[in-house]
Parts: structure tokens; C-alpha cells; sequence
């Protein structure tokens, strides 16, 4: 009884001392006025599930290369989403606005459904002999272990590493919200004939990533992580991201059993597939990747909102979780 009485005081002091500690703004950064309100969504949680088993190895008909970039989202987001819900646990106490702290818990809500339906895929990739956990066993380790936390060093240095922690997960969401939008308004998937449920369950994610572009930003702002730092983590962001699914479409041709012995992804099949609109093109990224680095830069200025609540209404996961 004593020990669990001195383990709480000990968590309430520490956790005002931090508070008093280390400045945070009295408003998260995000839109405030009235003529932004379309940006202040209430963030939910929507309960989605997904049917795999009559998904396709090839969900994108007679496109191994698409369908393995689109698969590396599988491999990366749930020891990453994982990662982001419990960066955000962490930093909730930190938290004085109270908009913020409220659009805090819709964006580990979301993420942590996303982090489930992702694992719901590979679970299914299991079950047809297909062994991804040479990958993700990776993956897992450099969001436990390399951006894990770091018990053993001070309090200030522990808060210093939750600040850049913060800001590596504001850099990702800045991608996790062009591919959002990109997947939102991407009619070939329709044309070609793309698996019905992987596109709605690609497109319901993409979708709430929107609705919570803002929210990791508005959290790094708002805790004060400066600007150098937001700097610093894009710039380590970019080459990391580019490296891994460069690495996971490799890796998901080495384990593919349809594609012959050997066959390998090459720079010409993603310039093809891009010229389709069945990936992202370069261009996507450059443009709105360097909007990060400027000054007065928010999330709300990205587009893709209204295309993100139109595609939630429609949804087949979405509506059937309600």
C-alpha cells in the first residue's frame, strides 16, 4: 500500500516538476479563427474491419511493382504507428491547450486502429506462406530500440529526446499526409480494377491521415521543439523513408512466389507507374516536402480535406463501423 501511495506522489511531482520544467505555448498553433473551423475536425476512431481472405497476392491486377510499393505501407506502419501512439501518451501531460489535447486523442485513436488494420495484412500474408518478419522485424526494431525510449538518461535529456521524437513523428505524418491525399485522388487504382477492400482500407486511411495532418505539427509547435529541430527531423526523415521502401519493395520481390527466381524491381517499372498514377510521381513529393522546411509553413496549408470527409461518408469499412 505504501509503495503504491509513494510510486503515485512520486509520478505527480515529477510529472509537475517536468511541467513547470520545460515552456510549452498556451495555444496549440493549428487554425484558431472562425473562418479555419472547416480544419478543426473532431478526430474519431472509426472500429474498420477488413475481409482478407480473397485479397489477390497482385491486388493491383498484373502489377507486381505497384502492388509492392503499396505493400511496404504494410511492412512500415504498425511497429510505426505503434510508435507514434506512445510518443503521444508521453507528451499528453505536457499538453496546456485544451483543442490540442483533444486532437491529441483522436490522432492515438486513429493511429492506433491503423497500426491493427496493417497487422491484419501481414497476418493474412502469413497465412499464405508469405515470411515478411525478416523485414518487419527491422522495422520494429529501429522504432523500439533506435527511436525508442532512453530510460537511463536524465530528466532533461529524456525530455530533449521526447521533443525529437515529437518532431521525427511530425516529419512522417508530413508524408503519411501527401500519400493521403494522393490515394484519395488516384483513379487509376479505380480503372485498373485494384481490389475493392485494400483500396477502401488504403483510401479510409489516407482519408483520417488528413483529417490529422495538423496534429503532430500542432504538438511539436506547441511544446516549443524549435524550429532546427523540425528542420533536423525532416532531413533525416526523407533519405530514411526513401531508403526503406526502397529496401521493402526489394524485399517483398525476394519473397513473392508468383514472380520468377530472381526477377528484381527496376527504377523503369516505378516511372511507368507513376506515369499510370498507379504510385506517386517524384514531383508529388518535391513540391510539397520542401513546403516543411519554410518558416511559416502549417499542415493546413496541404490540401485534401474535403476529398478526405467525402471519401469517410462513403466508405464501405467506415460506414459499417458506426
Amino acid at each position: 500500500m505504501f509503495t503504491a501511495m509513494f510510486t503515485a506522489m512520486f509520478t505527480a511531482m515529477f510529472t509537475d516538476m517536468f511541467t513547470d520544467m520545460f515552456t510549452v505555448d498556451d495555444q496549440a498553433v493549428g487554425p484558431h479563427d472562425a473562418s479555419l473551423d472547416h480544419e478543426r475536425l473532431v478526430l474519431e476512431a472509426r472500429d474498420v474491419e477488413f475481409d482478407w481472405a480473397e485479397l489477390p497476392l497482385h491486388y493491383v491486377p498484373d502489377e507486381p511493382f505497384s502492388t509492392h510499393v503499396l505493400n511496404v505501407l504494410h511492412l512500415l506502419l504498425p511497429a510505426g504507428e505503434e510508435f507514434f501512439v506512445e510518443v503521444f501518451k508521453k507528451a499528453l501531460p505536457f499538453i496546456k491547450d485544451d483543442q490540442l489535447r483533444l486532437d491529441m486523442h483522436g490522432f492515438i485513436g486513429q493511429e492506433a486502429v491503423h497500426s491493427q488494420a496493417h497487422s491484419g495484412v501481414l497476418d493474412h500474408f502469413a497465412a499464405q506462406g508469405v515470411d515478411v518478419t525478416p523485414y518487419t522485424d527491422q522495422i520494429r526494431w529501429l522504432f523500439e530500440k533506435l527511436l525508442g525510449d532512453r530510460p537511463r538518461r536524465s530528466l532533461r535529456r529524456q525530455h530533449s529526446w521526447l521533443l525529437e521524437q515529437v518532431s521525427f513523428v511530425s516529419a512522417i505524418e508530413h508524408y503519411t499526409a501527401i500519400l493521403g491525399e494522393w490515394i484519395l485522388s488516384a483513379p487509376a487504382h479505380d480503372a485498373i480494377g485494384t481490389d475493392r477492400t485494400m483500396l477502401d482500407m488504403l483510401r479510409w486511411h489516407g482519408a483520417e491521415e488528413v483529417e490529422h495532418k495538423a496534429v503532430a505539427f500542432d504538438t511539436m509547435k506547441h511544446l516549443q521543439a524549435g524550429y532546427w529541430r523540425q528542420v533536423r527531423a525532416q532531413l533525416v526523415v526523407t533519405p530514411a523513408m526513401l531508403w526503406l521502401w526502397i529496401r521493402g519493395v526489394r524485399f517483398m520481390y525476394s519473397v513473392d512466389p508468383q514472380l520468377p527466381p530472381g526477377t528484381k524491381p527496376r527504377w523503369r517499372d516505378y516511372f511507368r507507374a507513376a506515369r499510370r498514377g498507379l504510385v506517386p510521381g517524384p514531383m508529388r513529393f518535391i513540391r510539397v516536402v520542401g513546403d516543411y522546411y519554410r518558416p511559416g509553413f502549417h499542415p493546413s496549408q496541404l490540401g485534401g480535406l474535403e476529398l478526405a470527409v467525402d471519401y469517410l461518408a462513403v466508405s464501405p469499412a467506415a460506414r459499417a463501423s458506426h
